[in-house]
């Protein structure tokens, strides 16, 4: 659980009613350090309390909808979710291992991305940058290394 975050004020301010089950989605996403995918929050909770799998999905596609979370590609791999920015969660991009496809949070700081010059050529409304880096990860390099 982030030691920041407030979920049922992050519900609240999103217009989304703070029950029991989103807010266990909530604690599971913001409790881990990488994002996950759906069926990894359906496993986490399901080790703790009886969860429907689909209730799992509506939830997750609730807070997507309303920000507090976003939705992460990986590389055409399933989805993962992590928490939307926030005043305690700056936009940050990812990384995709193309081998064991964990996808992970990297610094804000690691890539810069300069959304001025994106609005000053582009006539559209941006509503949300996501930026993926994909490669092999350290875990798997090492793997790759001992074989």
């Amino acid at each position: 659980m982030c030691a920041h975050c407030n979920y049922q004020n992050l519900l609240e301010k999103a217009g989304v009613e703070p029950t029991a089950n989103r807010l266990q989605v909530l604690a599971v996403i913001g409790g881990n350090d990488a994002p996950l995918t759906a069926a990894e929050v359906f496993a986490t909770i399901g080790r703790f309390h009886p969860i429907n799998r689909v209730t799992v999905y509506r939830i997750l596609d609730l807070l997507v909808r309303h920000r507090v979370l976003e939705r992460i590609s990986s590389g055409g791999r399933a989805a993962h979710f992590g928490l939307a920015p926030n005043k305690y969660h700056a936009p940050h991009p990812h990384f995709c291992c193309s081998r064991c496809g964990a996808v992970i949070c990297l610094n804000p700081d690691s890539l810069s991305i300069d959304a001025d010059n994106l609005h000053k050529t582009f006539a559209g409304e941006v509503d949300r940058i996501e930026v993926l880096v994909e490669g092999i990860c350290r875990n798997c390099l090492k793997q790759r290394s001992n074989h």
